[in-house]
């Protein structure tokens, strides 16, 4: 049984910690999957919100960045979308690589990629879903209403 959370944040970075709390508290589950969701789902979520309001919305208050969290049974899935231009994600720099160990660009991304079993983005580059999937025996449950 599917459940979503649907959010419309103003574009405010004070907002994301109350945020990523709430949509977490919203997934009742076993130790093995409250773990991933406390580290891996909250770290690549903190961090999809903070690039959508930092570089999508350029810091635009004016903006909103809207979040669809869906909690299922075989996954938590979350789609961020923020109201700016776009980028392309394969134009960011792996910050791994030596010559770019100090460089700002490209940490948010690459912990989101090592985090989550996919991360995808549309075509223009301005939504991003994070997909975590949770083992068979496990179950995700949550409470649909904001």
């Amino acid at each position: 049984m599917e459940r979503q959370l649907v959010f419309e944040l103003p574009n405010d970075l004070r907002c994301i910690e109350e945020t990523v709390d709430f949509v977490v508290s919203r997934c009742s589950t076993c130790e093995e999957v409250a773990r991933k969701l406390r580290l891996n789902f909250r770290v690549s979520l903190v961090e999809a919100l903070t690039n959508a309001m930092v570089y999508g919305n350029a810091r635009d208050p004016s903006k909103r960045v809207r979040v669809e969290v869906f909690l299922q049974a075989s996954s938590v899935t979350a789609r961020i979308t923020d109201e700016g231009a776009g980028f392309d994600p394969a134009g960011v720099p792996d910050p791994t690589m030596p010559t770019n160990l100090l460089e700002d660009r490209g940490r948010g991304l690459f912990l989101m990629r090592e985090l989550m079993d996919e991360v995808r983005f549309n075509d223009c580059g301005n939504c991003v879903t994070l997909v975590l999937h949770l083992p068979p025996s496990d179950r995700v449950s949550g409470e649909a209403s904001a």
